[in-house]
């Protein structure tokens, strides 16, 4: 999605969300199965808890083309107000798997925050390889995500 369109994007969102709107627009997959980041997780509780919680189908958040779940209302409006900040690197893909070329959904309970940023990882040992070498893995994820769209 391009970046205006996302940003009209979040905020017909926000409008819905404190305007009594619905809750959240939902997202699909070229098979149109709907695409949850994080297998549920809530992002924003990896900064605020230090630990992953699991999110609820009750408070969801479209934002580039991943639907993110989170564990309460609050949640919802701290990521809406600041999702590039809340938001997994990747789309929540495993960032050690995409800097070699696959594209894994992650485990949510193998992550890292680095330079503010989330990121996850397929397992831990991938939390160890990258804070080995953040600033490549980081750097060749985000070229192949670009080609793996």
């Amino acid at each position: 999605m391009d970046e205006l369109a996302r940003r009209s994007f979040v905020a017909a969102v926000l409008g819905a969300v404190f305007f009594g709107g619905p809750a959240v627009a939902q997202n699909t997959t070229a098979g149109g199965v709907t695409r949850v980041a994080l297998k549920g997780y809530d992002p924003v509780s990896y900064f605020t808890d230090g630990v992953p919680q699991q999110g609820s189908a009750e408070f969801t958040f479209a934002f580039d083309d991943t639907t993110y779940w989170f564990k309460s209302a609050e949640h919802r409006t701290t990521f809406a107000a600041d999702p590039e900040h809340y938001a997994p690197q990747f789309d929540g893909f495993c960032a050690v798997l995409l800097s070699r070329g696959r594209k894994v959904e992650a485990d949510p309970e193998a992550w890292t925050i680095n330079n503010g940023k989330l990121y996850v990882f397929s397992g831990k040992r991938g939390v160890l390889s990258f804070n080995e070498r953040p600033i490549d893995i980081a750097q060749r994820a985000g070229e192949n995500l670009k080609q793996l769209r």
